[in-house]
C-alpha cells in the first residue's frame, strides 16, 4: 500500500510510519531499512570516518557525535583528515546476505515491508559531525569551495557503495537524509543549499531515477522552501514534515506529488503531566481529520526517549491506538 500511494491509490486504512517496528502495533512496518553494515558500523564507538559517537538512556540510545570531540577543525585541511575506507575487497554478495539475515532476525520481512536503502546521514549532517556546528557553519560561509570539494569526495565514495547495494540488496526505495533545518528555519540559505548540497543529493537520487525506484527524503524542521528542489530530482516521500511548515498549503499545492509522512508533533500541553489520554487522542484525531482531506498522507510521529519513561511510552501507544482504530475509516474504509 505504501508504494501504491505513488500512483494515487488510497490505502485501505491510514498507515503509520514509526522508524522501525512499532511495539504497540500488530502491523508490519511500512519500511525496513537495509544498508551495508560495514558502512553503517560504529566499531569502537567511531563511524567509518573516525567520528566518535555517544548515546544515553535519555536519548532513547540514539547516537550523536560526541560533543566537543570533533575530528576536523580547519576545512582547508580536510584532505589530511577525511579518508574513505577501502572497500575493494568486499564480497558484496556475502555482505548482502549477512545484512538481510540480520534484519530478518529482527523480525522484518521484505515481502511485507518496503526495503529502503538509506545512502548515508547527509552532507550537511556529516560536515557538522566532522567539525561541530560552529566551525561547520563557518566553513560553509567562509570556504564554500572547500566544503563543495569535501562533499564531492563523500559523494563519490557513497556512489561506489550504492552501485553495489542496488545490485545486491535490491531496495524498493532510495532514502536521502539530511537535517538541514531547525524548527523555525533552515541552517543554510536556499542559495547555499542549491550550491553545496543539492548537486550531491541529485547524484544520489540518480541511482533511483535510473532504476525506476522512488526517492524518499528525511528532513526535519522548517524546510518547505526546498520542496520544489526535491521534486526536481524525484523525491516522492517526505518524512517527517513537522507542523512548523504550512502543511495544508503544501497538500493543496502539490497533492499526491509528494507524500507527507508526518504532520503531527507532540508539543506544549500534549507533553504535560496534566494531559489526559482522551485529550491526547483527540489531538491525534484532529490531525487525521485535517490531513486526510486534500491528499494521501501517512501518520508519523514517534517520541524517542528513555525506554522506561512512561510519559513517552504511553503517548506512542495512544498514537498507535488512534491510528489503528479511527484511521481505519480514513481512506479505503470510508
Amino acid at each position: 500500500m505504501y508504494l501504491d500511494m505513488l500512483d494515487g491509490i488510497e490505502p485501505d486504512y491510514l498507515l503509520q510510519y514509526s522508524y522501525g517496528r512499532n511495539p504497540y502495533s500488530q502491523r508490519d512496518p511500512l519500511t525496513m531499512g537495509l544498508s551495508p553494515s560495514i558502512v553503517r558500523s560504529r566499531e569502537g564507538g567511531k563511524d567509518i570516518w573516525g567520528v566518535p559517537y555517544v548515546a544515553n538512556r535519555e536519548s532513547g540510545f540514539a547516537f550523536i557525535p560526541e560533543p566537543g570531540n570533533f575530528i576536523l577543525d580547519d576545512i582547508t585541511k580536510w584532505r589530511d583528515v577525511i579518508k574513505a575506507p577501502d572497500l575493494s575487497g568486499v564480497d558484496w554478495e556475502q555482505q548482502a546476505r549477512k545484512d538481510m539475515e540480520r534484519v530478518a532476525g529482527m523480525g522484518m520481512d521484505r515481502t511485507k515491508s518496503a526495503v529502503t536503502y538509506g545512502i548515508h546521514g547527509g552532507y550537511f549532517e556529516t560536515l557538522m559531525a566532522f567539525m561541530g556546528f560552529v566551525e561547520g557553519l563557518c566553513a560553509i560561509q567562509e570556504e564554500p569551495e572547500e566544503v563543495y570539494a569535501l562533499f564531492d569526495y563523500l559523494c563519490s565514495f557513497y556512489e561506489s557503495v550504492t552501485e553495489k547495494v542496488i545490485d545486491y540488496y535490491k531496495p524498493d526505495i532510495i532514502q536521502l537524509t539530511d537535517d538541514i533545518a531547525a524548527w523555525a528555519m533552515p541552517f543554510v540559505s536556499p542559495e547555499q543549499y542549491r550550491a553545496l548540497i543539492k548537486p550531491f543529493q541529485e547524484r544520489d537520487a540518480k541511482f533511483g531515477n535510473d532504476r525506476g525506484l522512488p526517492i524518499a527524503m528525511h528532513c526535519c524542521g522548517k524546510c518547505e522552501m526546498f520542496i520544489d528542489d526535491w521534486l526536481g530530482f524525484g523525491v516522492r516521500y517526505w518524512d517527517p514534515p513537522q507542523t512548523s511548515n504550512d502543511l495544508k498549503a503544501i497538500q493543496k499545492k502539490y497533492g499526491n506529488r509528494i507524500i507527507l509522512a508526518g504532520c503531527f508533533d507532540v508539543l506544549g500541553d500534549l507533553m504535560r503531566d496534566s494531559c489526559t489520554e482522551e485529550t491526547f487522542k483527540d489531538a491525534v484525531r484532529d490531525c487525521i481529520d485535517t490531513y486526510s482531506q486534500d491528499a494521501i498522507f501517512v501518520f508519523n510521529h514517534w517520541l524517542f526517549g528513555d525506554p522506561e519513561n512512561d510519559a513517552f511510552n504511553k503517548r506512542n501507544r495512544w498514537m498507535t491506538e488512534v491510528v489503528e482504530d479511527y484511521g481505519l475509516h480514513c481512506y479505503g474504509g470510508k
